[in-house]
């Protein structure tokens, strides 16, 4: 299968929307979202905010999943650091190795940064995908406090 992958447009809020419903509901994340989150996310791929991209990987005119990445520093490491929000393919999709093509065509986009993830435990597909792109595990425990 020959994969574009391609900047998220606001012609592809609808689609990605959907998807963020599955993955969010997924035992992948940890966090259920809502709908005014995905609508946020979404709208910051495709405005100008410097912070967050969205990508869009597709074949045959048909969208097979989405990524989110969003741009920030990494104090510990002393360099730009860019995270890996959303990695997401539909299940038909899934096996394939477009995930793989993804993590080269970031790395070129993005030359010298950090590339940081997350990943539940149990996601062992997800986790056995990062680590053979050379992710390493972190012990981290991560705190979080919304206002």
């Amino acid at each position: 299968m020959d994969t574009i992958i391609r900047l998220m447009t606001k012609n592809d809020a609808d689609s990605v929307m959907e998807m963020m419903r599955v993955f969010y509901t997924s035992p992948a994340v940890y966090t259920n979202g809502s709908e005014e989150i995905f609508r946020a996310d979404v709208e910051n791929c495709v405005n100008d905010n410097p912070y967050l991209e969205g990508y869009i990987f597709e074949a045959e005119g048909k969208i097979l999943g989405y990524a989110m990445v969003a741009k920030s520093f990494s104090t510990e490491f002393g360099r730009p650091c860019i995270w890996i929000e959303d990695l997401y393919l539909k299940e038909e999709y899934r096996g394939l190795g477009i995930a793989g093509q993804f993590f080269p065509f970031i790395e070129e986009k993005y030359p010298g940064v950090l590339f940081r993830l997350e990943a539940e435990e149990e996601n062992e597909r997800a986790v056995r995908v990062y680590k053979k792109q050379g992710y390493d595990v972190l012990p981290y425990l991560e705190l979080k406090k919304q206002l």
